[in-house]
Parts: C-alpha cells; sequence; structure tokens
C-alpha cells in the first residue's frame, strides 16, 4: 500500500502542476523584459528574504528538526494558481502573476531542493544521507518543471482542449489539496495537537509576513499598487501541495509536511483578510507613480 500511495503521491503532483502549465504560454516569459524591475524584486522577496525569515523563525521559536525543514520546505515552494486567483479576486495584476508564475516554475525546480537540503545539513546534521542527494534532486526537477512544460505544450498546440482540462484540473488541485492535508493529519494523529502547538504561531507569522513582505517591499521600490499585490499573492500564497507531497514521499516524513498543512489553513485566512484591506486602505496607483 505505502508503494502505491509513494507512486500515486507524486502523480496526483505532476497533474497539479501540469494545470499550472496549461495556464502559462511562452508570451508570459517574454513580459519579463517588460517589467524587469518588479520581477528582480519580487524574486528577491521570495528566494531571499522570505527564506531567511523562515530560516530565523525556525531559531527563534526553537522548531524541532524535522518541522524546521517543513518550514524551509513551506518557504522554498512558489506560487501557483491560487495566487493567480487570490490577484483577480483582489484586483491584482493578472498578468504579472501569471509572468511571476512562470519564471517561479523554472527558477524553484533549482532552488528549492538547495534550500532544503540546506535546511536539512543545519537542522539535523546527524551524519544520515536525509538529504535531497543528486537521484531525488531530479524527482523534484521532474515534478515541478517536467509536467509544467507538458501543460505548456497541449496549449499551444490544442488550446482547445487545454482550455477543457483546466476546469478539471482546478477542481483535481483542491481534491487533492484536501485528501493529502487529510492524509498527513491521519498519518500524525498522535501527535498533531503537539505539533500545532510547536508550530502553529511559526506558520501563521511566516504567512503574515510572506503578504506583507511581498506587498510593502515592491511598494518601497516605487512598484504600482496592482502590481504589488500580484507580488504579495504570488509571494505569499505559497504552494503548500508541492511541500506536501515532496516531504511524504521523497522525504518519506508525514511530520515534516505538518507545517504546510498548517499553513495550508492560515494562507487563505490571512490571504483573504490582506486582500479585503489592500482594497480599503491602500493608496491607488495615480496617488503612487510605478
Amino acid at each position: 500500500m505505502d508503494s502505491i500511495i509513494s507512486l500515486l503521491l507524486p502523480l496526483c503532483l505532476m497533474v497539479v502542476m501540469a494545470g499550472l502549465g496549461l495556464e502559462l504560454t511562452i508570451r508570459d516569459f517574454l513580459r519579463v523584459k517588460d517589467n524587469p524591475k518588479v520581477i528582480i524584486v519580487a524574486l528577491f522577496c521570495q528566494l531571499v528574504i522570505l527564506v531567511a525569515a523562515a530560516f530565523a523563525l525556525c531559531v527563534m521559536l526553537k522548531l524541532p528538526p524535522i518541522l524546521a525543514v517543513g518550514m524551509m520546505m513551506l518557504a522554498a515552494s512558489p506560487g501557483g494558481a491560487t495566487a493567480n486567483l487570490f490577484s483577480y479576486l483582489f484586483k491584482g495584476d493578472v498578468a504579472l502573476n501569471i509572468t511571476l508564475t512562470a519564471v517561479n516554475a523554472i527558477i524553484s525546480a533549482v532552488t528549492f531542493p538547495l534550500i532544503v537540503n540546506f535546511a536539512i545539513d543545519y537542522f539535523i546534521n546527524d551524519g544520515q544521507a536525509l538529504g535531497l542527494q543528486f537521484g531525488k534532486v531530479l524527482q523534484v526537477f521532474a515534478i515541478i518543471l517536467l509536467p509544467v512544460i507538458a501543460g505548456m505544450l497541449i496549449r499551444h498546440y490544442h488550446q482547445a482542449l487545454a482550455s477543457r482540462l483546466e476546469r478539471f484540473v482546478r477542481v483535481f488541485a483542491i481534491v487533492f489539496l484536501l485528501l493529502i492535508i487529510v492524509g498527513a493529519v491521519v498519518a500524525e494523529r498522535a501527535n498533531i495537537i503537539s505539533y500545532i502547538e510547536q508550530v502553529g504561531l511559526a506558520t501563521a507569522l511566516f504567512c503574515m509576513m510572506s503578504l506583507s513582505v511581498g506587498y510593502f517591499v515592491p511598494r518601497w521600490f516605487g512598484v504600482a499598487n496592482r502590481q504589488a499585490k500580484a507580488c504579495a499573492f504570488e509571494i505569499g500564497i505559497h504552494n503548500s501541495t508541492l511541500a506536501m507531497t515532496i516531504a511524504l514521499t521523497i522525504m518519506n516524513s508525514a511530520m515534516m509536511a505538518i507545517p504546510a498543512v498548517i499553513y495550508s489553513a492560515f494562507m487563505y485566512i490571512f490571504g483573504v483578510v490582506f486582500g479585503l484591506l489592500l482594497n480599503k486602505f491602500a493608496p491607488s496607483d495615480h496617488t503612487h507613480a510605478a
């Protein structure tokens, strides 16, 4: 049964990542040249500031090593289709979101293993081969990048089919997220309350920091309000499904998936509240030049 689950979970995640690719085109990558400053600032926030913030939370709150690695795995996870939905609902620049998603899909295939290996080396460092060795790195690369490329190819050559598949994959992604959360909770049911007590504050703070950094740092660099909103949701709404699946399968650790499980609840609540606050209080673009 375990071998079947370890096969099915990555396959299901690959379907979700392919669905992300169904929403992307080459034009989304080419738009990088139209907004180079915004892209660079957003990537700096996601890959430097938030990774450092997650590391600081793990150290200051003295998380148990496995949970600390799970937190870093969450921080290493890019945004995705859910971020695009939040941006649409709260009047962000959805085209920019899609561009950031496209760039993140490529970069995270490289940065995710690097960040996770650093976390394992720092927090566990017991001489065991627990990290993402070359074979596991290739698995992560295949799970993240190849399905996205496949989805893009389907959209390029069969746009009508891609449109039909998009609807199916969106529903599938929600069901899969719920199932994987239930699976992780059941696997660690004896300790789940303890884990929530240990990592709940860290995930809540990380979620709030992700959204805040994603919005206010770009604004500090003179990015327009709609684009800053797009950055906030791309950076603040992490792909927790990716973190959970890799924790459960490639890392074979339900405990390592717990930070992403808890974060999944926070990100929807905080994302909605943050979006409503921005719509109510953020200055419009004509009062803040880009």
